[in-house]
């Protein structure tokens, strides 16, 4: 294993698509609320424990369940194969993210992998850190508009009516209001029943709100946008690859497996993205479970051996 200095962003010009001065207002508009609506969470009055726990088990839930393992390894890469129904309702999870509708995150997804680190790459961090992080996000670029991108990147989901119907009249977003409400109204119901005020049900209901979905979608935000930044920066790497993805440590631990990003983009279909003990790998580990009780299958397999793994030189400016 070679220890590899960060390759800081050179200061490329983004995709010839892009259009640098026409803002995307939906995505600038939403991310934010979003984060100004996380300020909440310094309100006294809106801290519930019950709140702070339910935000770190659903980070887990929809992000690591709904991103990770579907969006990404499933959805994707293809990297095991489960029941429809199973699939489906992950899906749904990873919808509850904003992260945009299966569709259209495989799409971007499978586009990076084609040209990562080159000038069509739609989020490399050598245009810039912001760039790649999230500033990719907050303009247009005419090639998401395409129904040609999507006939090409992701014609085998739309081919399932589930995800076509996701697609339209803004479905993914009726989905997003729903579980909102549950969060809320859950909360509500449970405040009011344990003290007989209605005043405390809705403390408890906006507490939730506020933890288990606004902090938690920032989060796991932050969570996929840093393995689209920091590991195309900073970290080591097991495998020498035609791009600048780095394994890295921090951010491979607090993604649940998705930092260790220099083996992903060796080995795209591997259904495990830590290679070596050290490299933990939570989605991996929750594809195993599913594989242990007939729930997922044909998990493709990591090549341990590094003389086996395709060995480039890395990619140019």
């Amino acid at each position: 294993m070679k220890l590899l200095e960060p390759r800081l962003a050179a200061g490329r010009p983004p995709p010839q698509t892009v259009e640098s001065r026409q803002i995307n207002w939906r995505y600038a508009i939403s991310i934010t609320a979003f984060h100004v609506l996380a300020l909440l969470a310094f309100v006294p009055w809106l801290l519930s424990w019950t709140g702070v726990v339910l935000a770190v088990a659903s980070v887990y839930v929809f992000g690591t369940l709904g991103i990770n393992l579907c969006y990404h390894r499933l959805l994707t890469h293809r990297s095991f194969a489960c029941p429809r129904w199973l699939e489906h309702t992950l899906a749904l999870l990873g919808v509850c993210c904003l992260q945009e509708t299966p569709a259209r995150w495989v799409a971007v997804h499978r586009l990076h992998h084609q040209h990562s680190d080159e000038q069509a790459d739609p989020h490399s961090p050598l245009v810039s850190f912001f760039w790649s992080h999230m500033g990719w996000l907050f303009v247009h670029n005419r090639q998401f508009s395409r129904l040609s991108m999507f006939e090409h990147y992701s014609k085998d989901l739309l081919a399932d009516r589930f995800y076509k119907r996701l697609e339209c009249h803004g479905n993914w977003m009726w989905i997003n209001l729903a579980h909102w409400l549950v969060f809320y109204f859950a909360g509500f119901a449970v405040g009011w029943a344990a003290s007989d005020d209605w005043l405390d049900g809705v403390q408890f209901g906006l507490s939730l709100l506020v933890w288990g979905v606004i902090i938690r979608t920032v989060l796991v935000w932050h969570i996929s946008w840093s393995v689209n930044s920091v590991t195309h920066l900073w970290g080591y790497r097991n495998y020498t690859t035609n791009e600048f993805s780095r394994n890295n440590v921090l951010i491979g631990l607090v993604s649940n497996g998705e930092g260790w990003h220099n083996n992903h983009h060796a080995e795209p279909r591997a259904a495990a993205h830590g290679h070596r003990w050290w490299e933990f790998d939570v989605t991996y580990l929750t594809i195993r479970a599913l594989a242990a009780v007939g729930l997922a299958w044909d998990l493709v397999p990591a090549l341990k051996d590094k003389a086996r793994c395709r060995v480039t030189t890395a990619g140019s400016f």
